[in-house]
């Protein structure tokens, strides 16, 4: 494996990154390597519901066309009055 020198790293940063990777429970360069693997080399299951919608829903539905409902005003509301009987 090969190492990686990282210069004029800013000490905020640095903070950071501990943090980050106390809140992981792993040690820094772990933290380090674990952000650079989600930048570089994404999974393919990431939006795996968008990639289905794409290749399942789009196919079966672009050729349906729907008739959109005609809106209405809703109904007046009630009145609840001793006066109004």
């Amino acid at each position: 494996m090969t190492t990686l020198t990282v210069h004029n790293f800013d000490a905020a940063m640095e903070k950071q990154l501990q943090i980050n990777a106390k809140q992981h429970n792993c040690s820094t360069e772990e933290e380090v390597y674990r952000i650079l693997k989600k930048a570089l080399l994404p999974t393919k299951q990431k939006n795996f519901g968008s990639q289905l919608h794409k290749k399942i829903v789009t196919e079966l539905t672009s050729n349906i066309e729907l008739e959109t409902p005609k809106r209405s005003l809703p109904r007046t509301a009630p009145v609840f009055s001793e006066n109004n009987q």
